[in-house]
Order: C-alpha cells, then structure tokens, then sequence
C-alpha cells in the first residue's frame, strides 16, 4: 500500500482522537512525562529529523521521543514551544509550530507530522522552514557551554 493512501487501520479513529492524542503527546512530553508519552507510541515507533538540523537523524524504538528530548535540550536552549494550529486527516495530524531560543534569537519554525497506526503514533517527521535558526541556536548554545 502507497503511503499517501489511507490505510484502514484507523478507520475507526475520528479526526478528534487523533488530535487528543498528539496534544497530550506535546503536553505529557513538556513536563518530561515521557511514561506517559510511550504509551501513546507504538512498539517500532521513529522519528526522523533533517540532515540540515543539529539533531540530524532517524531516533527509533518507544524511547525514541525520550532519547531526542534528552538530545535537543542539550544542544539548544529553546525558551517556549508554540503551537499555531492543528489539523487531522487520514492517518495524518499535521501541526503547525515555532520554538523561541534563549538570547532573543531567531525562532524555527516548522510543521510536524504525526503518523498513526493502530490507534498509537508510529512517526513524527519535522518539516522545518528553515534549519538556520537551529543552526545559530545550537552554535549560541554551544559558545555558553565553553565560558
């Protein structure tokens, strides 16, 4: 099956469960309650981030949201994750967001799809508009660290 079809897997998923369980994924994962988050992923879950990021790479397994956190806040100082809007459709929610770096930098700004499959989140892949705000981030970041 192409993966730009819907599979029937969630068929019986509405566009508002979908949607529940991908803010309680941003919710649960804010507070570092990644217990919580795992339940919400299925076993052979990934995440795949750019080449052009500082945290380039595909993180998998139930731990892999986990190991990224762990990766990204300590590499950038991001100061506020925004969330704009939501949408759902098939196996698909689509967020559409901005993180805020410490010192006034730039923020990235991005999109991140959630895939699912049987009921859980099998994928998030970021899609970000420009990778140089992360980029300058993670060199600011890396600068305080050697003061």
């Amino acid at each position: 099956m192409s993966d730009f079809l819907i599979s029937e897997d969630n068929l019986d998923m509405t566009d508002d469960e979908k949607l529940a369980i991908v803010n309680r994924l941003y919710e649960r994962s804010a507070v570092g309650d990644f217990d919580t988050c795992e339940t919400l992923l299925t076993d052979d879950f990934f995440i795949v981030e750019a080449d052009d990021t500082p945290m380039a790479g595909t993180f998998t397994g139930i731990t892999a949201l986990r190991d990224l956190y762990a990766q990204v806040f300590g590499m950038l100082e991001v100061t506020n994750v925004v969330r704009t809007e939501m949408t759902s459709g098939g196996d698909y929610v689509v967020t559409i967001l901005h993180f805020e770096f410490a010192d006034g930098l730039e923020p990235a700004h991005l999109c991140e799809m959630f895939r699912f499959r049987d009921g859980k989140v099998c994928e998030i892949r970021p899609y970000y508009f420009d990778a140089a705000p992360l980029r300058a981030a993670h060199e600011a970041f890396k600068a305080k660290q050697s003061r």
